[in-house]
């Protein structure tokens, strides 16, 4: 049986595994994007961000799913217990916070957002092949109107 420590240096790797994919993704889809026609970008970009939403559901389920078993292991103990749903309250509010700030952002004019939230940096990638210093304004705006955070801690990445 794992232990507690091995079971969260588990947990934190596949979300690291998760954001390297997502990034992977955006440079394989701006290198095929340079070498086929519009229709084919349009495609690219849509079947990206499906694929990130995918992805970022299926993790986020499993580690859901691994919460709940501590919360229903008899065996295990009051602090992981607490620690479990300490951990699945902030997973909640990170949600949240994600479908939210992708809502407003979508509805200042962009096709698609996809908002990766954490406690310590927070991710947009929009469908745009650039944007004006007054769309980044906007974005950081909605970003700051959502949760405190610094704009060294904010990224935003346009992909075509």
């Amino acid at each position: 049986m794992l232990t507690k420590k091995k079971k969260i240096i588990v947990l934190v790797s596949m979300l690291v595994l998760l954001v390297i994919t997502g990034f992977l993704n955006i440079i394989l889809n701006n290198t095929t994007e340079e070498a086929s026609t519009s229709l084919n970008s349009e495609y690219s970009s849509s079947s990206f961000f499906s694929t990130c939403r995918a992805d970022r559901t299926a993790t986020r389920t499993e580690t859901m799913d691994y919460y709940n078993e501590i919360l229903n292991n008899q065996t295990s103990s009051a602090e992981a217990k607490v620690n479990a749903e300490a951990q699945i309250n902030s997973l909640i509010e990170a949600m949240s916070i994600e479908v939210t700030m992708e809502g407003l952002i979508k509805a200042k004019g962009f096709t698609e957002a996809l908002v990766n939230y954490s406690s310590t940096y927070i991710n947009v990638i929009l469908q745009s092949a650039e944007l004006t210093e007054m769309e980044v304004a906007q974005i950081v705006e909605i970003i700051q109107s959502q949760v405190e955070r610094d704009i060294d801690y904010i990224k935003i990445i346009p992909v075509e």
